[in-house]
C-alpha cells in the first residue's frame, strides 16, 4: 500500500519531500523489502491509469516508457517491459469469469505517476522484473475485489513470485489550505483506513459509503480493495509504516508478508 506524492521524488520536490521524511524513509524501507523478495512480476493497481466507469483496463504491449515532464522534471524516465504472459493469463482468467477487464482501449500509453512513483523508489534495489499495470474502474468495491481473486489465481496458475501494489493517496480533503479544502471525513477516513489496512482487516474495506469516501475525497480505495481480493485466504502479516499528511492530503504506507505454508 503505496501513496504517489510525486513531490517525494527529489527532483521534483527539490527540498520540499524532506516535510514528509517518516513516508520517505517508510517507502525506502518498502523498497528494500521489495528488493529481498526479488519478485519476477509487479503488478501495479493505478488510479492514474486509463479508468472507464464499465471495465478494468490492464495495459497492453510489450514495454511502456514514462517521465516525470509534467512535474518540470523530463530528466527521471524509467521504461519498463510488460509481463505479456501475465497479461493474457488474467485476460483469459478474467472472461471466463465475465469480468470486465482487458487491454483494450487504450488512449495514454506512458506510465502515469501513479505507477512510476512507487517504481522510483523500487528501482532503486530491484530492476530485474516485469510490470503489470490496471487502472480502476466505476465498478462496485465488489467487483474490484473479484478481480484482485482473478489477479490471484493467475499468480498461482504461473507460478509467479509477484508483488502487489496498490498505488493510492489517502483523502485530499485534511486541511483548508490543501489542494481540495477541508471536509471533516478528511481525517476520519484516514484514520479509519490506517487503522484497518494496518490490521489487514480488508472486510471493514466494504463499510465505507460512496458518499463518505467522495466527501473524503480519497484516492486508494479501489486499489486497496483489488489488493484485499488478491489476498483472499492467504495468512498476511501486516506492517503499518508510516501516515502523513502535512500537505492536506494522506500519505499511508503498509506492507503485507505473506506466510506460505
Amino acid at each position: 500500500m503505496l501513496p504517489h506524492p510525486p513531490l517525494i521524488v527529489p527532483e521534483i520536490g527539490r527540498g520540499e519531500e524532506k516535510k514528509i521524511q517518516k513516508t520517505v524513509d517508510a517507502y525506502h524501507r518498502a523498497a528494500r523489502k521489495i528488493a529481498e523478495l526479488k519478485p519476477e512480476t509487479i503488478i501495479v493497481f493505478s488510479p492514474h491509469s486509463m479508468m472507464y466507469a464499465d471495465y478494468f483496463h490492464i495495459s497492453p504491449g510489450s514495454q511502456a516508457k514514462g517521465d516525470f515532464g509534467q512535474f518540470r522534471a523530463g530528466q527521471v524516465k524509467m521504461a519498463l517491459p510488460y509481463d505479456t504472459e501475465f497479461v493474457q493469463k488474467l485476460c483469459h482468467k478474467a472472461k471466463n469469469r465475465n469480468l470486465p477487464a482487458g487491454t483494450m482501449g487504450e488512449r495514454e500509453a506512458q506510465l502515469d505517476h501513479g505507477t512510476m512513483v512507487p517504481l522510483y523508489f523500487v528501482n532503486q534495489y530491484w530492476t530485474d522484473y516485469q510490470l503489470v499495470r490496471i487502472g480502476l474502474s466505476g465498478h462496485s468495491l465488489g467487483i474490484h475485489y473479484k478481480l484482485g481473486m482473478c489477479i490471484k489465481d493467475t499468480i498461482e496458475a504461473l507460478g509467479r513470485n509477484a508483488v502487489l501494489i496498490a498505488s493510492g493517496d489517502l483523502s485530499h480533503r485534511l486541511k483548508a489550505s490543501g489542494p481540495y479544502g477541508y471536509r471533516k471525513e478528511g481525517p476520519e477516513y484516514d484514520a479509519r483506513i490506517m487503522e484497518l489496512m494496518g490490521r489487514a482487516d480488508f472486510g471493514e474495506l466494504f463499510k465505507f459509503s460512496e458518499d463518505f469516501c467522495a466527501n473524503a475525497g480519497e484516492c486508494g480505495h479501489r486499489s486497496f480493495t483489488i489488493m484485499a481480493g488478491a489476498l483472499e485466504g492467504l495468512n498476511v502479516h501486516p506492517q503499518p509504516l508510516s501516515y502523513e499528511g502535512p500537505f492536506g492530503v494522506g500519505y499511508g504506507i503498509c506492507i503485507y508478508g505473506i506466510e506460505h505454508e
